[in-house]
């Protein structure tokens, strides 16, 4: 997992930048309140980062602070919303002014971000309303997060390139004690689900 990058900034767009480390360029996706902090090209740059795997592309998401990402991966947890929707959320202000927002159930301040419609922010509210704290130190900001061994095996499950609603679906009979073990069920079932699609007419 690549967490954090430290190196050159080599490009910098509206969404996205390119970090030269090692002689490698990264391209990462940014929300604007990151590409606030980003400087311009040529000069040093530090972002937390977080890696998203799909079947088609690896995609690198870059965050000027590790509470931003932190509210990134608990986003994107959320059913429906995406790395694209979450970017589009952490857009809309500050961590800090999100998780107000979500911890005061403040739905027409979600709903005010392009691209987010009133279903998705009540969404958001409700699965997010007591994950997330509004407590802090300084300039920390505290989310809770669920330990549970599903909730584990389902981010493992997105991780290794389902979608939320596919990590669902491949646990929701899964027994196990432990995330691994879910995992291992939610491998074979969704194994056996692309099986009856794929080679139901097989002689």
């Amino acid at each position: 997992m690549i967490a954090l990058l430290r190196g050159e900034v080599a490009v910098r767009r509206a969404d996205h930048v390119v970090v030269l480390a090692g002689g490698v360029g990264y391209r990462l996706a940014v929300s604007a309140e990151t590409l606030r902090h980003v400087p311009a090209v040529g000069r040093p740059v530090t972002l937390h980062s977080h890696l998203v795997v799909r079947d088609d592309a690896l995609a690198l998401y870059g965050f000027a602070h590790e509470q931003e990402r932190d509210l990134f991966l608990a986003l994107i947890n959320v059913q429906s919303v995406g790395p694209k929707v979450a970017l589009a959320v952490l857009s809309g202000g500050t961590p800090r002014e999100l998780i107000s927002a979500v911890a005061s159930g403040d739905v027409a301040r979600l709903q005010a971000v392009p691209g987010i419609g009133k279903r998705t922010a009540e969404r958001i509210v409700v699965e997010l309303r007591e994950k997330v704290g509004g407590a802090a130190l300084d300039d920390e900001i505290v989310i809770t997060r669920s330990d549970s061994p599903q909730r584990v095996a389902r981010d493992g499950l997105v991780e290794l390139g389902f979608t939320v609603v596919e990590a669902d679906e491949a646990l929701r009979d899964a027994v196990g004690e432990t995330p691994e073990e879910l995992i291992a069920e939610g491998l074979r079932a969704a194994r056996r689900s692309s099986d009856a699609v794929t080679g139901g007419d097989r002689a």
